[in-house]
């Protein structure tokens, strides 16, 4: 009897674990069997990695052959465990020494001829590998270059079953194959969007830039036409670019999506789901392998939805959870996959279902019980947890024909940005916290940072009146904290908390 080890990764959500594959070879019935919780797809190994074997000329021997995935009570999906299968049964049957595969990491999906194909997930793979402390990881050369994304690791990329096989002593000849390559996908051409381009929305700018400052979620309503969507799309452009862990996060998740990750991308990603899109669409699904939704995919980043009330009523309440904890758990049966969603939310609707009401010049055709209808669509739990509800009227033929620029270009609102974000950093030194916007509030409600009584008069008047829940009033103090990072003051007074006030209750115009 003799008994391999090596190691592979399972993936449950965007955390990976780290599983022991171990291959027994013992003198019974000729049997080839996986245990240890494997999915219908990992149980097909056993064909994939048996054919793999015969074609690479390393065959297996005719023995009861056992391979153990442990831990035995996590659950283990996809074909990325064929390559660590193969390798340990191998090892087991004595074609490979045992000790060189025993502290090394394989990931990737075999085909019958023993090429290796590319698997999705492989950034947070290696990542969780070199976070174990392993120092060596193989996967497909299609997955080497996101893998090599991964600092403090090894990376080895191989075509062939027989070129890892080789590579750990095996007595084998490695033939010159085509790797298997990702499909070919052309990002589409970055587009230069510029908040010098928004004319006579200098309102909605100001508070644009105050949403991205403190990281305040955003509500803009107003007729087709007013520039809704344009002031959306130019909101990553004045953020801060993303640091090393937190691109490398956005680009885990991209992998996890299936996407090919080359490098790692500073823009914070900005994701605009269609208005048909479903629940599960929106936070994530799939029966076996879950896949990241809309709003993990825009974490670090923007989740734009245009036409906020056409969107299903379950799949805007969905967002309510993720809004106050910045994470999503998908739970299947069997298991539960987590995501982290710290995103910020921007959602555009018009005044009415024909979109005209209230609009000078132009005649509403809707009764009144269908804009009641529509405007109710979005929930009020929902609308409690937005920071800014601001209404956006059309702008005059005038200006619009004037060929004027906005004297705030995104260069200058992101150094405003920045530098208020610093300052709300400086002040949350040795918190969880670095953006007003995810500030509890009751730290800014009580202790030293309570203002006094008559700065906060028209917040309290406010509440007692029932005009904000605490919670919205929670989040005008937010507001009102950003506002005064924005403008240098030390807290704020009067002025920022009127500000505020407008700006979270849609008084705006």
């Amino acid at each position: 009897m003799r008994t391999a080890r090596t190691w592979a990764v399972a993936l449950t959500g965007v955390d990976g674990h780290m599983v022991e594959v171990e291959a027994d070879v013992s003198n019974q019935t000729p049997e080839f069997k996986i245990i240890g919780l494997p999915d219908k797809s990992l149980g097909e190994a056993v064909q994939r990695v048996h054919n793999a074997c015969t074609n690479t000329g390393l065959d297996l021997p005719r023995r009861r052959l056992t391979v153990n995935l442990s831990p035995a009570s996590l659950p283990k999906q996809g074909s990325g465990f064929d390559l660590s299968i193969a390798v340990a049964t191998l090892a087991a049957g004595g074609a490979l020494p045992v000790g060189a595969i025993r502290s090394t990491v394989h990931i990737g999906e075999l085909g019958l001829d023993g090429r290796l194909r590319p698997v999705a997930g492989v950034l947070p793979a290696v990542y969780a590998a070199a976070r174990a402390g392993f120092g060596r990881v193989v996967v497909p050369e299609a997955n080497a270059e996101e893998a090599r994304l991964v600092p403090g690791i090894e990376v080895r990329g191989a075509a062939t079953l027989g070129e890892v096989a080789a590579s750990h002593g095996a007595d084998v000849e490695v033939g010159d194959v085509e790797p298997v390559r990702l499909p070919a996908s052309e990002p589409p051409p970055a587009e230069e969007l510029d908040l010098a381009d928004v004319i006579g929305q200098d309102e909605a700018v100001a508070a644009l830039v105050v949403a991205a400052a403190g990281g305040h979620h955003l509500l803009l309503s107003g007729p087709p036409g007013a520039g809704k969507t344009m002031l959306a799309r130019r909101l990553p452009g004045i953020l801060p670019r993303l640091g090393e862990e937190e691109a490398l996060e956005v680009a885990a998740i991209r992998s996890l999506s299936g996407e090919a990750v080359t490098n790692l991308d500073p823009m914070p990603p900005f994701e605009a789901p269609h208005h048909s899109a479903s629940t599960a669409a929106m936070v994530g699904g799939g029966s076996r392998v879950v896949r990241p939704g809309a709003i993990v995919r825009a974490h670090r980043g923007v989740l734009f939805l245009d036409e906020a009330p056409e969107f299903a009523r379950a799949a805007l309440d969905a967002l309510r959870q993720p809004l106050e904890s910045g994470w999503i758990d998908v739970h299947r049966s069997g298991f539960t996959a987590g995501f982290p969603a710290r995103f910020q939310l921007v959602m555009a609707m018009n005044p009415c279902p024909c979109g005209n009401y209230g609009v000078r010049g132009a005649e509403c055709t809707c009764p009144p019980i269908a804009i009641r209808r529509y405007a109710s669509k979005l929930s009020g739990p929902l609308r409690d947890r937005l920071d800014i509800e601001l209404h956006v009227a059309r702008v005059a033929a005038a200006r619009a024909t004037s060929g004027e620029r906005s004297a705030v270009t995104s260069a200058a609102a992101r150094a405003r940005v920045l530098a208020a974000r610093e300052a709300a950093a400086e002040r949350w030194q040795g918190t969880p916290w670095r953006r007003n916007g995810d500030v509890p509030g009751s730290r800014l409600r009580q202790g030293p940072l309570r203002l006094p009584p008559e700065v906060r008069a028209p917040l309290d008047r406010a509440l007692e009146r029932g005009g904000l829940t605490l919670r919205a009033y929670d989040r005008t103090l937010r507001l009102a904290w950003t506002m005064a990072d924005l403008g240098g003051l030390d807290r704020p007074g009067a002025d920022e908390i009127g500000r505020a006030l407008f700006l979270k209750r849609g008084l705006l115009a």
